[in-house]
């Protein structure tokens, strides 16, 4: 079973804006909103300070990045990483940030720490809480660079950082498309990690760089657990990266889809929101379901009580899926969100005919 102890606040990070929506004695009630008709392409949590991250993009005048210390009462407004005068994607192309794809916390011994995943496939750095950045040089300089490219978007992009509770200096990041690079040493070197995964819509399948990693996540009660959402199935990694297993079911539902969630304390536990396959991103049988495994992906489980289950064409964004103790929440592309108090098994709608969701994150 789960941690007793569940959030009761969720952030909904959509297409117009962030939404916050927070259980009370009589229910879930929709509790603020802020930046209404503004795509809030990611908003996540430092637990470590309570801090709100939102990262915005504002279309015509570009990608935006604020903080809040109070549930988003009062925001700040922080300066949005650039590459520097003469960075190129690829020789004459001009490297810029066009999105900001995720916003992670470092280590507990490293307060001040946090990661910017960008595109175009930038990881920047912060170590004074998100006042300045700076450009991991060595990732974007990779030897296997000039063999990324875009999984959706013109150019590649970082949508996951992992970081090791156990050792601040040991880092995973998953690209679209690339695949997952692991760093030990805070930065300096990075090692492709994708041996195992199938990239079928490259000519070899099996090639070391090019996989598309939809959302990776790591169990931080068992940081050597891995867990990935793929173009090409579902994979999971019991050595940190080192080896991939396909863990798909053969006849699907659990196979095709972007988001992933791993039980905090549990490795072998994690739930996806399966769709047909990348040609269409619609739910599987035209009902939507929440697939669980509890042995490491050897079987799933289909729930969908509470969920819609006819004439459904929706699905869910990479990080649109999160857990608390024993309660998921998760938002689609349709514009819906959901909450589960019993591990996935039972859902309640908390909004309908919202913007699509981007992100779902617990505080």
């Amino acid at each position: 079973m789960g941690d007793a102890m569940m959030a009761d606040t969720v952030l909904v990070g959509t297409r117009k804006g962030l939404i916050v929506f927070s259980r009370q004695a009589t229910g879930w009630r929709r509790e603020s909103e802020h930046f209404v008709g503004v795509q809030a392409t990611y908003v996540g949590v430092d637990r470590r300070h309570n801090t709100v991250w939102a990262c915005l993009n504002h279309g015509h005048w570009g990608v935006k990045l604020h903080r809040s210390a109070d549930l988003g009462t009062t925001w700040d407004e922080c300066d949005v990483p650039t590459f520097g005068w003469g960075a190129e994607i690829t020789p004459g192309k001009a490297a810029s940030v066009s999105y900001l794809w995720t916003l992670q916390p470092g280590g507990a011994d490293q307060p001040q720490r946090l990661y910017l995943g960008t595109i175009p496939g930038g990881l920047f750095v912060s170590d004074d809480g998100g006042s300045s950045w700076a450009l991991n040089e060595p990732l974007w300089h990779h030897p296997s660079r000039k063999l990324w490219f875009g999984g959706g978007m013109d150019d590649a992009g970082i949508h996951s950082v992992i970081v090791d509770p156990q050792d601040s200096r040991h880092v995973w990041v998953g690209v679209s498309a690339a695949g997952i690079f692991e760093t030990v040493d805070d930065g300096a070197k990075w090692t492709s990690r994708n041996q195992g995964l199938r990239a079928d819509f490259l000519p070899d399948p099996y090639a070391e760089i090019g996989h598309d990693p939809h959302f990776v996540v790591g169990c931080p009660g068992e940081p050597h657990v891995l867990w990935q959402q793929n173009h090409c199935g579902i994979f999971s990694s019991q050595d940190g990266g080192g080896q991939w297993q396909n863990v798909s079911q053969l006849e699907g539902p659990a196979k095709f889809g972007f988001a992933v969630a791993v039980d905090p304390h549990d490795a072998q536990t994690a739930w996806v929101v399966p769709a047909v396959s990348d040609e269409h991103r619609v739910a599987v049988d035209r009902a939507l379901c929440v697939c669980r495994t509890t042995d490491g992906g050897a079987s799933w489980t289909r729930f969908h009580e509470g969920l819609p289950q006819q004439d459904c064409y929706d699905f869910a964004f990479r990080h649109a899926l999160d857990v608390s103790g024993d309660r998921l929440a998760f938002g689609t592309a349709g514009g819906s969100c959901y909450v589960s108090d019993d591990r996935g098994e039972n859902w309640t709608c908390l909004g309908s005919h919202l913007a699509p969701v981007y992100s779902v994150r617990f505080v």
